[in-house]
């Protein structure tokens, strides 16, 4: 159980990570090179002046094929003459799903749409330097066929060939969908809201499932897809030039968190979002998506708000990645939405000439191969993030008790002195704390001063006398019990009680006292 989990333990009932939204792409890398494409062209018996006629033959081989595929299983063929926007591709998702509603589809082919779109092709010209045909690679637009089915296993998806070469295919399905079709295969009994599981009998058993999806053998089940759409796949492998490389281009992972009932997720979710919005910094942000504040840091961190008809939804975004909190039915879900997996670094194995191995850090590659490392590394960013929200400053809660923390206690035969919700230094403190990069791992010494102390020691006597008065500090907040130390390290986490209570002290710092107030008292 996660701190977020474990702070509200009476509201949820439990938590679970899982993959929702994910888009495969697969590429025929051996194709790319120019050369490469005139030596495959030179295998097909294609001239470089007979590049166009072959290719608008190919392109209607591929258009047939998936026109057969839909027409054998008595699906319609639809064709959109528009190019593609974002709200565009959305029309054809709700369109394939009003299909099969209407048509009472619960399994195999729900429809072929065929649109054009843009895209990265080859194009024979002759060159304005060497007067010769060549050929070049550029983008354009080409017709592309979505062949939308409710696979037995995966649920609703669709598998997207690009009619003319290099044939980039593209293959979406939903995480939740397979989830779900899998809890009834073993019997367990879920109850589900439109996409979210609301209820899951054994979260533990679903986690497994969750984990073993995530170790498929994945090139093996998206071939199997793109030798259905592109009949050229053959004459590909027998030119010697492979099959397709797959990468995840865009991967969902979730983290719901259950709740009993909508009206208790309701209690806290205003201040969830407020906090969310309002109290989460760019370094919180960089923590959670596992990047550090640096001097050569050029990502920009947005964080922005949306109004939905169930609610608000809150999204921290950088570097072409995101991190997003939103409501639905009785389910707090976190989402991790990953673009760009090179932002994030794993360990690798690596063994050299002498046999020798040793680990090192190296960005995350997109390739299927390391679909379980964006498992992990999604599932680690929604855990920051909820550790984050738990810091959450909630309305009741956490405010009786500032009376105790301003007041001298006594801890273990000792004094500890009062903190001061209206004293900057206290509060940041409290803030340096609570920071979300601290969430997890917890802090040292170090990191708290480093949080306090915006300017570099002036020499090894002042960072000394830093470090000491950093160590009284956390001796302080220990006599309050709003830390406590990790056993057999040197580090210190925020107790639950401590979350409450310094997030409620800032909050009234910060909403609920007048500034010219505190500028007084200060």
């Amino acid at each position: 159980m996660g701190v977020f989990e474990g702070l509200h333990r009476e509201r949820v009932t439990g938590s679970l990570a899982m993959f929702d939204r994910m888009i495969f792409k697969g590429y025929l890398t051996r194709l790319y090179p120019r050369e490469n494409v005139r030596f495959f062209l030179w295998t097909q018996g294609v001239a470089l002046k007979d590049f166009t006629p072959w290719a608008k033959a190919t392109t209607e081989r591929i258009a047939n094929n998936a026109r057969r595929v839909a027409t054998e299983a008595g699906r319609p063929v639809i064709s959109f003459d528009h190019v593609k926007t974002r709200n565009r591709a959305q029309r054809k998702d709700d369109l394939a799903k009003s299909i099969a509603e209407r048509d009472g589809v619960t399994e195999g082919v729900v429809c072929l749409i065929s649109a054009v779109e843009p895209c990265m092709s080859f194009q024979v010209r002759k060159s304005m330097k060497t007067h010769r045909l060549e050929c070049t690679r550029r983008e354009r637009k080409c017709l592309h066929h979505y062949l939308y089915l409710i696979d037995p296993e995966f649920g609703f998806m669709h598998v997207r060939i690009q009619g003319w070469i290099p044939y980039e295919c593209q293959i979406y399905l939903n995480g939740r969908e397979w989830l779900a079709r899998q809890l009834d295969k073993a019997g367990i009994g879920y109850l589900r809201h439109e996409n979210a599981l609301v209820r899951v009998e054994d979260l533990e058993a679903a986690s497994a499932l969750c984990e073993r999806f995530a170790h498929r053998a994945w090139p093996r089940v998206l071939n199997a897809w793109a030798r259905r759409l592109n009949p050229m796949l053959r004459a590909i492998r027998a030119a010697n030039y492979g099959g397709y490389y797959w990468v995840l281009d865009q991967a969902e992972i979730a983290t719901d968190v259950m709740f009993h009932t909508r009206a208790q997720l309701l209690e806290l979710w205003p201040d969830l979002v407020r906090h969310a919005a309002l109290n989460m910094s760019s370094e919180d942000v960089l923590g959670f998506l596992g990047r550090k504040l640096h001097p050569s840091l050029a990502a920009e961190v947005v964080t922005d708000t949306k109004r939905r008809p169930e609610g608000w939804r809150v999204r921290h975004r950088m570097a072409g990645n995101w991190v997003k909190v939103y409501d639905k039915a009785s389910v707090l879900p976190v989402q991790t939405v990953l673009n760009n997996p090179r932002e994030f670094r794993v360990l690798r194995v690596f063994t050299d000439e002498a046999g020798r191995r040793e680990r090192r850090w190296c960005p995350m590659r997109k390739g299927v191969c390391d679909l379980w490392r964006t498992f992990q590394v999604g599932i680690g960013a929604n855990q920051r993030y909820l550790a984050a929200l738990a810091a959450a400053p909630l309305k009741g809660e956490g405010v009786a008790a500032l009376d105790t923390l301003c007041r001298p206690r006594t801890n273990r035969g000792r004094r500890v002195a009062r903190f001061s919700p209206l004293n900057p230094a206290d509060l940041a403190l409290f803030r340096a704390a609570l920071a979300g990069e601290h969430a997890i791992t917890g802090f040292r010494n170090a990191d708290i001063t480093h949080r306090l102390y915006h300017r570099p020691a002036v020499d090894r006597d002042d960072a000394h006398r830093r470090c000491e008065r950093v160590s009284r500090l956390i001796v302080k907040l220990r006599g309050h019990h709003l830390v406590a130390k990790v056993p057999r390290a040197r580090l210190y986490r925020v107790t639950p009680y401590g979350q409450r209570v310094m997030a409620a002290a800032i909050a009234t710092h910060d909403h609920h006292f007048p500034v010219h107030y505190i500028a007084a008292a200060g």
